[in-house]
């Protein structure tokens, strides 16, 4: 019988294993010196990413283009939600520079979803990735996409520029998508991985666990990622970025993440990524190759 996940009492204090050391390091040092002298926007600083030291030391980073306000209110997200500013045209020669400036390896591509316009934002995105191709022959990339409302022609501006992993988020289960991501849906994010996979793009996507999912949940939304042709998968913990935010309904143990590890890999999934502090991005560099 499957353990049902367990309400926590409110000011519970974070396992041991979620606590982070501080990034240390030269090149982390070298690294934030040319962010913060720059400006640099990667959502490494901006989303205090808790493997930002280790990442910054292997060469990779990831940077989020079109603004900093969404078109969507998810409710795990700590982004803001609003009208979005302007798109700044410049942008894909900005990011390229960063990332030649940083010495990145490979890059990390995401953005906020910008619904309001009639592009979702796609022409940026092929922009960006072509403009970083220009300036870094040798980066590799990852373009983490939002659905593009499920719009081929739009996704098809990804598939054309190729970036060596194209990644999407489900970030949960069926039962919790409503709640967790309001204006997506389960299984329109699921085609989505599944038309890039057929157009043959590498593909990746992320669940966050925590929120009130069963192992059952779990398990099925792997099997359904695993149907459609995912390459990637990366499961970590929920951690509630303020109050406004959905609760964290459980703290997953380091046994039960390993546990999914080992499901993900006997799956078939080419790399399965999976523990407390695991993030999107996180041993990016390791599944371009």
């Amino acid at each position: 019988m499957t353990k049902q996940p367990v309400t926590l009492p409110e000011r519970t204090k974070k396992p041991k294993w979620l606590r982070v050391k501080l990034p240390v390091g030269k090149k982390y040092t070298e690294l934030r010196g040319l962010v913060d002298k720059y400006k640099l926007n990667t959502i490494c600083t901006s989303g205090s990413c808790p493997n930002m030291g280790e990442c910054w030391g292997e060469g990779t980073a990831t940077f989020m283009i079109l603004g900093n306000i969404c078109t969507r209110s998810c409710g795990f997200c700590g982004v803001k939600t609003g009208r979005p500013e302007t798109v700044e045209w410049d942008e894909p020669e900005k990011v390229a520079r960063s990332i030649k400036l940083m010495n990145i390896k490979h890059a990390v591509l995401t953005s906020v979803d910008r619904d309001d316009l009639k592009d979702g934002g796609s022409i940026i995105w092929a922009e960006t990735v072509n403009a970083v191709r220009r300036a870094n022959p040798n980066t590799t990339l990852e373009t983490l996409i939002p659905d593009f409302q499920g719009n081929e022609k739009l996704i098809d501006r990804i598939i054309e520029v190729a970036p060596e992993v194209v990644s999407h988020n489900m970030e949960t289960v069926r039962r919790l998508t409503r709640e967790v991501r309001i204006q997506a849906k389960y299984d329109r994010s699921l085609g989505v991985l599944k038309y890039l996979k057929d157009n043959g793009m590498r593909t990746k996507s992320g669940i966050m666990l925590g929120l009130g999912e069963t192992e059952d949940e779990v398990i099925q939304t792997m099997k359904d990622l695993r149907n459609v042709g995912l390459d990637v998968i990366t499961i970590g913990q929920y951690l509630q970025p303020t109050k406004k935010h959905l609760p964290v309904k459980e703290f997953i143990t380091p046994e039960q993440f390993k546990k999914y590890e080992t499901l993900g890999l006997e799956m078939g999934f080419m790399y399965v990524e999976s523990g407390a502090l695991v993030r999107s991005s996180y041993k990016a560099h390791k599944h371009a190759s």
